[in-house]
């Protein structure tokens, strides 16, 4: 049984599908607080309906973050339990939920994550590209500015990289991701933990024509492989190529190298022995 005192805020994760995916935990909070706070009420009441779970509801969502959320951090310090929940996945994830966490953290409201279904991870693993590293970038601002420091933030990103997209904005998005990250491998996925769950895989190229084609549906996350260390290495032959050897030895002295080690990293660039760059700046 949870107990009385101070409040705690549970951050519960639910379904982002597939009902069964709820944690028999997630569902025994749900129960015992004393209110849940929902992303949307019309949603949740649904799965609520579903379990039989008649806990009252309020609404908290990115139009009321501010004065809900303190709303709730003062029931919090009266001593009630909370229940926050997003539409589908895990609170505190492109949601006001993260917000909130920052409230309880100034205002040293105890919390915790219940944890469970995450579209992004779902769709990272399902995809088949590299799972080592990873970058997650949300949902894409709307503002025409904003969004291209994002791409330009990116374009020389190693890990793979995450999206949340809409289906009438994944077109214009998938033809941005080509215009500013050129060709790469892609994974789209819809519909996840559903009977009709989706995975494409090929280029960014193809992923263009196939959903030009067809009427997108459902919400999707798009997996993109970062950019390989032998490209990064062709996109730095190509910087130094036109550079004299003198240019490419004050990159490496501009950037902090003695001009001993400004040598050895130019004779590894160009393929030639330090005895050459060595008799180049002799002659020159």
């Amino acid at each position: 049984m949870i107990e009385k005192g101070i409040g705690t805020i549970y951050f519960c994760s639910t379904p982002i599908g597939n009902l069964e995916d709820i944690t028999l935990r997630v569902l025994r909070i749900l129960q015992q607080v004393d209110l849940i706070a929902a992303e949307d009420t019309r949603h949740t009441i649904k799965l609520l309906n579903h379990f039989d779970i008649k806990t009252p509801l309020t609404s908290y969502h990115q139009h009321n973050e501010k004065s809900k959320g303190e709303q709730l951090i003062q029931k919090a310090k009266e001593g009630k339990n909370i229940a926050v929940v997003s539409d589908a996945g895990m609170p505190g994830i492109s949601d006001p939920g993260e917000q909130l966490i920052q409230k309880c953290i100034r205002e040293s409201i105890p919390f915790t994550l219940l944890p469970g279904a995450n579209a992004a991870l779902t769709a990272l693993v399902l995809s088949g590209l590299s799972t080592r590293a990873f970058v997650f970038e949300g949902f894409l601002s709307r503002d025409k500015k904003e969004r291209n420091l994002q791409f330009q933030r990116i374009q020389k990103e190693t890990r793979t990289i995450l999206f949340y997209e809409s289906p009438n904005r994944i077109v214009s998005t998938l033809k941005e991701i080509k215009k500013h990250l050129g060709q790469r491998q892609v994974a789209i996925a819809r519909e996840l933990t559903k009977q009709y769950e989706e995975i494409w895989r090929g280029t960014i190229e193809n992923a263009i024509e196939e959903f030009t084609v067809r009427t997108p549906k459902g919400e999707f996350v798009l997996v993109i492989e970062g950019l390989s260390l032998e490209q990064i290495k062709k996109e730095q032959r190509k910087q130094w190529e036109s550079w004299t050897i003198q240019e490419h030895l004050n990159y490496y002295i501009c950037q902090g190298d003695s001009k001993k080690e400004a040598m050895k990293k130019v004779a590894k660039d160009r393929g030639i022995s330090k005895r050459e760059v060595y008799q180049y700046t002799i002659d020159s």
